[in-house]
């Protein structure tokens, strides 16, 4: 209330205020008429009245005392004065605004960036805070691993669950869309019909589809279309309605258009169409899709729980559901008799709905985590540097701030300057560093967020109010290290210092802030210095097999359906064509990708009870060119030839981990393995390849991998791996000439195989990027903070330096005194940041890959730049201190 009332009593002044000029206004006019009247110049007349009202400015300024909130004035008088200040000292100024815009610059982009991957919700999205994404889990030989769940599954989750009120089943592909030579694959959201309800997103034209339209066994074939692509496929045409659009096999008929902004759960990569999930899984040709607890369809579950239920009693109540979903599973699997819930251990966790937090953050989510920690630091950094400035340029204006004591100003008022003064900069450093983050977020959602329709920095209210809070910290933080320095201030020895009595003294409270931003650099360099060699420890992984010069080629048959005959046919057509296109080497047909899926059937091998207790062993079919066209290298034996067809001996190749898991110490080729069945035919191994990576970049353990030959097994479903000379530019050429060959509406998709690998790397490329570009702006901050202290110390110790020279110091004697003041710091600083780091060596080495966190070559490294920044930050001070003239320095003393 004594708030309102003095806000109340400031207004009512203002407006008294301004009646009261308006009054002395009026009486200025009519002396002025009046000595007019009597014979005096217009401009005689006005001199003359402004004698006459000579304490207008008295009158005003006490109708101010007894009106205005004191202090309110006081800080518009002191942010005044400040200004005036800052503005006859252009190159301090500009030196600290550009500092913090630095670092409050680099804090906004990465605030950015972690906000839209780890916080921010969907837009759109109504009550984020109860809204979840189901993870289910099971366990199988002892390892707990996450599941998908088939359409059965989600629905029986929806019957025995009572904990939600909404519930939706989602997933996210890539499919084709149009046809003929138009037909490109885009991100297709297929969504149940209650996946719209949570959000607060009415159709910008047109309806959502309904629960009718997505009923199985066959849902309708009806979509809506996003607005971006509504306006860029469309032209934001409204007659869109009604009209028709092939997405896979099925041809669409469009009823809505999403409102603006409405991306789903997706806005990294949204999607162009929605469609309902039974008219998706109706078309994947699966009999009996929407009962099978298969993955005819792996679809994610998301939910909102009921007011008053908390986290944990919905996981508790979707994991009893999970279980007697399983329950029902077994009781209709009779050839799964063995098994039983209690062994599976299924369980479902409610988690964020945002995919890269889950029940366990990504590996991305954690870097980019620890990157917001980084950040905070490089602030640190910026503010301790200007909290440096500030308090040299304190101690200079000591004897000013004795004399303003002096004259009356409260000890409050004088304290509170310094902190005006810095908080002033921190808004100028601010909205530079705004401006600046622009640049820097666009980057950074570019490289690792590619899609993502991001608001600029500047237009999001949540990014603005985070970086106005930390401008308004970095500003506190700074201005209060030399506000406590002048409220210790001496008087009477400040009014009786001269020109060189009690300037200079060495500066505890600098060096500790030069301390500890060395030690903060030392930290983020060292961080650059892991997350770069893990980068370099990507590259040198022998994967087993080439990268740049491979492309990937899909085969989508979308609804074409041929026999084996048929389609042997058309595989032996792609891989004529393909060879005959400039610039392609070999191709081969192949079943799975490395990193990109796998398949696997029991095996059963003589002398062994369980081969699935050894591991996981994953199958891939491939033609004879195979191993040449990806460089996989045969150790032993041989790899498939022309001659393995069916009606010949069935053979396979296993991996050199398999060979020697399956029979330890002995020769693996020519024995005999059983796929399916023990009662099944032998397929005999004729070769060992190398061990390749297929499923993480960090190691393969209990995985292995075998191939088989295409033309012995299943040659539907195949892809191609075509090696090129001519990298991506021949990617367009490989599409059009092998487009030819496929039959009606079904087309090639064309991948470099680069770019699948890339998404194993992301993680350690963020890490590198961001590491290394904020452990350089800490070193070149650190090294203009160092510069303008060491500069500012050489500057008020002239007379010493004066009179070592007088007394016969050497010019090497005047550098040495000055650059061991810069390298002391920066030993002090390696030696406190080596010790952090290594201190956060458990937390930090589960983000590498083969690189120790306690790397002595990095932190080597580390030391040799932050040795040569801190020599190189003091050597031109200290030349400039040897310029000092002992005669000018004794005769200032």
């Amino acid at each position: 209330m004594r708030f309102l009332r003095r806000v109340a009593q400031w207004l009512h002044f203002r407006t008294h205020q301004a009646e009261l000029r308006d009054e002395l206004a009026f009486h200025r006019e009519m002396v002025e008429r009046d000595l007019v009247a009597r014979g005096f110049s217009a401009r005689a007349a006005r001199d003359a009245a402004r004698r006459v009202m000579g304490n207008e400015t008295f009158m005003r300024e006490e109708a101010r005392s007894v009106w205005v909130w004191s202090w309110l004035d006081e800080l518009r008088q002191d942010a005044a004065y400040t200004i005036r200040s800052l503005r006859a000292s252009p190159a301090f100024t500009t030196a600290v605004v550009l500092t913090l815009a630095l670092g409050l610059g680099a804090n906004a982009a990465m605030f950015s960036f972690v906000d839209r991957l780890l916080f921010r919700p969907p837009p759109l999205l109504v009550d984020a805070s109860s809204t979840h994404r189901v993870y289910l889990y099971r366990t199988s030989d002892g390892v707990e691993r996450e599941r998908s769940g088939g359409y059965a599954r989600y629905a029986d989750l929806v019957r025995w669950s009572t904990s939600f009120s909404r519930f939706a089943a989602v997933e996210r592909r890539l499919i084709a869309v149009g046809t003929g030579d138009a037909t490109r694959e885009r991100p297709i959201g297929i969504v149940t019909a209650g996946f719209f309800d949570f959000f607060d997103a009415r159709p910008h034209l047109g309806r959502y589809f309904t629960a009718a339209e997505d009923s199985p066994p066959v849902g309708a074939p009806v979509a809506v279309v996003s607005d971006a692509f509504w306006r860029t496929a469309y032209g934001a045409r409204a007659d869109v309605l009604g009209s028709t659009i092939a997405i896979g096999p099925v041809v669409y008929t469009i009823i809505g258009v999403a409102p603006p902004g409405f991306v789903g759960l997706w806005p990294e990569r949204p999607p162009a169409f929605f469609i309902p999930v039974c008219s998706f899984g109706g078309s994947r040709g699966a009999p009996n899709w929407w009962n099978s607890y298969g993955h005819a369809i792996g679809i994610e579950a998301i939910v909102r729980r009921k007011p008053g239920v908390s986290v944990a009693a919905a996981t508790a109540d979707l994991t009893t559901a999970l279980r007697r979903s399983y329950q029902a599973d077994l009781d209709s699997r009779p050839d799964r008799a063995g098994l039983t819930v209690d062994r599976l251990r299924p369980r479902a966790v409610v988690a964020s709905i945002l995919a890269e937090r889950g029940p366990e953050a990504s590996s991305v989510g954690r870097v980019a985590f620890w990157l917001s920690g980084v950040a905070l630091i490089v602030l640190l950094i910026a503010s301790a540097n200007v909290a440096n400035l500030l308090l040299a340029r304190a101690v200079r204006r000591r004897r000013e701030t004795a004399v303003r004591i002096a004259l009356g100003i409260s000890r409050a008022r004088l304290v509170s300057q310094p902190l005006i003064e810095s908080v002033l900069l921190a808004l100028a450093g601010g909205g530079a560093g705004l401006v600046m983050s622009q640049w820097a977020s666009r980057l950074l959602h570019a490289a690792f967020l590619p899609g993502d329709a991001q608001p600029p920095v500047i237009g999001d209210p949540r990014t603005a109010l985070a970086v106005a809070a930390m401008t308004l910290g970095a500003g506190v933080l700074a201005g209060i290290v030399p506000a406590l320095q002048v409220s210790r201030g001496d008087v009477i020895v400040d009014l009786k210092a001269g020109a060189r009595e009690g300037i200079y003294q060495r500066s505890r409270l600098r060096a500790g802030l030069l301390l500890a931003q060395s030690t903060l650099c030392v930290v983020l360099l060292s961080g650059a210095g892991l997350f770069v060699r893990s980068v370099r420890n990507v590259r040198e992984v022998h994967l087993g097999y080439d990268v740049d010069p491979v492309l990937v080629v899909d085969l989508v048959m979308r609804g074409v359906s041929f026999d084996s005959a048929h389609t042997v046919a058309l595989n032996q057509r792609l891989l004529e064509a393909a060879t005959t296109i400039p610039g392609i080497e070999r191709a081969s047909l192949m079943k799975t990708v490395p990193f990109g899926g796998i398949s696997s059937w029991p095996l059963y091998v003589a002398g062994i009870d369980s081969v699935d207790k050894l591991g996981e062993f994953d199958r891939n079919e491939v033609s004879p060119e195979y191993f040449a066209t990806i460089g996989t290298r045969i150790l032993r034996g041989r790899g498939i030839e022309a001659t393995d067809v069916g009606g010949k001996r069935p053979v396979m190749v296993v991996d050199a981990s398999m060979a020697a898991a399956l029979w330890p110490g002995q020769d693996a080729l020519g024995r005999c393995v059983r796929m399916g069945a023990d009662t099944a035919p032998c397929t005999y191994v004729v070769g060992i390849a190398e061990d390749i990576h297929s499923r993480a970049l960090s190691g393969d353990a209990g995985y292995y991998l075998y191939y088989l030959s295409i033309a012995q097994t299943t040659p539907e479903d195949a892809g191609l791996f075509v090696r090129t000379r001519g990298g991506a530019r021949v990617i367009e050429p490989v599409r059009r000439r092998l487009q030819r060959e496929m039959p009606g509406a079904s087309y090639v998709s064309v991948t470099p195989f680069a770019d699948i690998l890339g998404e194993q790397t992301r993680s350690w490329t963020l890490g590198a990027t961001a590491f290394t570009a904020f452990g350089a702006l800490a070193l070149i901050v650190a090294a203009l903070g160092l510069y303008s202290v060491i500069a500012y110390s050489v500057t008020q110790r002239t007379h010493e330096l004066g009179v070592r020279m007088a007394l016969g110091a050497r010019t090497m004697d005047v550098v040495g005194l000055v650059v061991s003041e810069g390298v002391r710091v920066g030993v002090a600083g390696f030696v406190m940041g080596g010790i952090l780091t290594l201190a956060a060596a458990p937390w930090i080495g589960p983000l590498l890959l083969r690189e120790s966190p306690r790397d002595p070559l990095v932190l080597g490294v580390v030391c040799a730049i932050v040795i040569v920044m801190t020599i190189a930050a003091s050597w031109i001070p200290a030349l400039r201190a040897t310029r000092v003239d002992p005669r000018a320095a004794l005769q200032a003393g």
